[in-house]
């Protein structure tokens, strides 16, 4: 079992620090929202399933029993033991589990299919990233593009203005020419219904 592709590759894991060991480690991780892939030995306590169960539902990731035992995994990583580890690593927690497929394809088959999705995303979004950043770096950008045009709207029709009202006959205060002027016939009228006519009458 020491020689196992599968253990070789959570060595390799380890190695480039993409792999948390002990269940504390892979609490942190899965809090963090940074774990890919949680995975058991076989011989795991049931209490180690139950907290493996809090961490995988706190961050939405995956579980799994894989068919070995503490002993073995933990020979794999340079422990006397281990029970539980997670994977940092979308790339690598891929790669683990399609190797598991292909020897119990009912029991990680679901699993592996998730996660290679999964991975895939990740790997176009990185892709994207650096093709962002070196196009930063040479000053590149995309080609300019003129604008949609836009439908123009009919033309809405023309209203008429309204000019001044004639005036109509009978309204307001009526004139009447006299010499070429025009004049308000309207007079003021004083008490009695006089006639105002602007002169003062002395009294001799």
């Amino acid at each position: 079992m020491a020689n196992d592709p599968i253990l070789h590759l959570l060595g390799l894991a380890k190695k480039a620090g993409r792999l948390e060991v002990g269940e504390e480690p892979v609490g942190a991780l899965c809090r963090a929202r940074q774990a890919k892939l949680v995975l058991l030995a076989a011989d795991a306590a049931p209490n180690t399933c139950r907290r493996a169960a809090h961490f995988g539902q706190a961050g939405n990731v995956l579980w799994l029993a894989l068919p070995f035992s503490k002993a073995e995994l933990g020979l794999a990583l340079g422990r006397s033991s281990c029970a539980m580890v997670a994977l940092a690593d979308s790339g690598f927690a891929a790669s683990i589990l399609e190797k598991l497929a292909a020897r119990d394809p009912e029991k990680y088959g679901p699993a592996a299919q998730q996660i290679r999705e999964k991975a895939d995303r990740a790997l176009q979004r990185q892709r994207e990233k650096r093709q962002h950043e070196k196009n930063l770096r040479e000053g590149k950008r995309k080609p300019w593009a003129p604008p949609p045009k836009r439908e123009e709207a009919p033309p809405a029709p023309a209203r008429k203005k309204a000019g001044p009202e004639a005036p109509q006959e009978g309204s307001g205060p009526r004139l009447a020419k006299t010499g070429g002027r025009r004049t308000d016939r309207t007079r003021k009228t004083g008490p009695g219904g006089r006639r105002l006519s602007g002169k003062l009458r002395h009294d001799s």
